[in-house]
């Protein structure tokens, strides 16, 4: 069996790959396991070199990845180098970081010696999307492998590149050969892995489908699972923001990656005030993009990673429209190529349209009128997921306050939610379990051991 990855933008076939079959997806894991059990013993300080080389291989090598990016799943290439450059600092931040993480803990408590040791688990299951194909994988791999463990990746079926050039890289950066694996394989193959104990732990970033499925498994297996789902997130705008900045910031934040991300800002919830005001400023600043091909550093509106999606977004809007939507397109011509969903603005939406009650993985904007602060509150927790938000005011202290009831794993004030290798990532409710990034992070996939050594 075969998959294929397909530009966006010129809708050709860059290139077939073949499926490995059942036997050849054994022996891989046999070799991910024989390496697991000789890096787990490699010290954390020769570990941490082989990230940093990593970064310096990323760097190297950065408009060549970035290009392959954006030919396989259409993002812009200015967007595409940013990610790369966003992986390498995530090395970076690792490199010098993970060898405090995950020093011995020693805890007094009248024995002799108690302390609590940080061990790695075996072999971590890494099954990531296609919307950042790089900073995805590397997020999971990167905390999992400098901890002792190896890593093998099954990666979205339209990026089949992206996920054989990453494991050239950790090859470049001289990591043991098998620490790190990409598996070209497909879903079936993929839940097989889990559900026949072949691997050790399970890292799922992908749809709420996909995550459900994946996690029925692993919980029958008993075996740990960090999962980063769907998002809905809201963006609150009350009456004493700035309202240009936050309309200007609510451009950026639906429309990075065409939309296509779990943390894109998709529900824009603004007091009545001051509603007309922030709708007149984010279509100003909205019909400054600029459609086209995404190798082009000057184009900001690229088509979507596959022609499905376009479908898809087409009959959520198709909905709005019939219950009362009013629809303010993007005022530019589309391509005539191309797997393009024009841009929209939706400033009448209603909690009875698809585009506020489901996840909307694409470039359109609902816009929610509220009469106060508290049904701004009510209406951005009215929804399955809790991934990020955002809060727009200038009185600090009040959006602070607000942000503690707001149902997510992240809140930003004054800005557009988005990760830092710094910070822990993750959600509640259905966007998710666990977290990634940060000291949080590393330790999802390792046993956290307690040592009591008795007088």
């Amino acid at each position: 069996m075969k998959i294929a990855a397909i530009n966006p933008y010129t809708e050709e076939t860059i290139e077939e790959y073949e499926l490995l079959t059942e036997e050849q997806i054994n022996e891989e894991i046999m070799k991910s396991r024989e390496a697991f059990l000789k890096w787990r013993h490699v010290e954390i300080s020769e570990r941490v070199k082989l990230v940093r080389n990593l970064a310096v291989e990323l760097r190297k090598g950065q408009k060549e990845y970035a290009v392959i990016i954006t030919k396989e799943m259409g993002k812009s290439i200015n967007e595409s180098l940013a990610e790369v450059e966003k992986c390498a600092r995530l090395c970076e931040y690792y490199a010098e970081n993970a060898e405090t993480f995950l020093q011995t803990e020693y805890i007094q408590t009248g024995e002799k010696q108690c302390y609590v040791s940080f061990e790695p688990l075996g072999i971590v299951f890494a099954i990531m999307p296609w919307n950042f194909p790089f900073w995805q994988v590397f997020r999971c791999a990167v905390p999992a492998i400098v901890a002792g463990n190896s890593c093998v990746l099954k990666h979205a079926s339209n990026v089949p590149g992206s996920a054989l050039a990453i494991e050239r890289i950790f090859i470049n950066a001289r990591f043991p050969q098998n620490v790190f694996k990409t598996l070209l394989i497909d879903s079936r193959s993929a839940m097989h892995l889990v559900d026949k104990d072949k691997v050790d732990a399970i890292s799922l970033t992908g749809s709420n489908k996909a995550g459900e499925q994946i996690g029925e498994i692993a919980g029958k297996r008993i075996k740990p699972i960090v999962l980063e789902l769907g998002g809905s997130d809201p963006f609150i705008v009350l009456d004493d923001a700035d309202i240009d900045k936050a309309a200007k910031t609510a451009v950026k934040a639906r429309m990075l990656n065409a939309g296509q991300s779990c943390v894109a800002a998709k529900r824009f919830i603004v007091i009545d005030t001051i509603a007309g005001q922030f709708i007149s400023r984010f279509a100003e600043h909205f019909q400054s993009l600029k459609m086209g091909d995404p190798l082009d550093e000057n184009t900001t509106v690229c088509p979507l990673a596959r022609r499905d999606f376009v479908e898809e977004l087409e009959s959520q809007l198709k909905d709005a429209k019939q219950k009362g939507g009013n629809i303010i397109f993007l005022d530019t011509p589309k391509p005539k190529k191309g797997f393009f969903f024009m841009p929209c603005i939706v400033t009448n939406a209603t909690r009875g349209m698809r585009i506020v009650r489901e996840e909307v993985f694409g470039p359109i904007a609902p816009v929610i009128k509220v009469a106060n602060e508290e049904e701004a509150i009510q209406v951005a927790n009215d929804t399955e997921y809790g991934l990020g938000s955002c809060i727009w005011s200038k009185d600090i202290d009040k959006a602070q306050r607000l942000a503690t009831r707001i149902q997510s794993g992240i809140v930003a004030i004054n800005d557009m939610v988005k990760s830092d290798p710094r910070m822990p990532f993750g959600g509640i409710k259905k966007s998710g379990v666990g977290r990634e990034l940060s000291h949080y992070g590393i330790k999802e996939f390792v046993n956290v051991k307690t040592v009591v050594v008795k007088n």
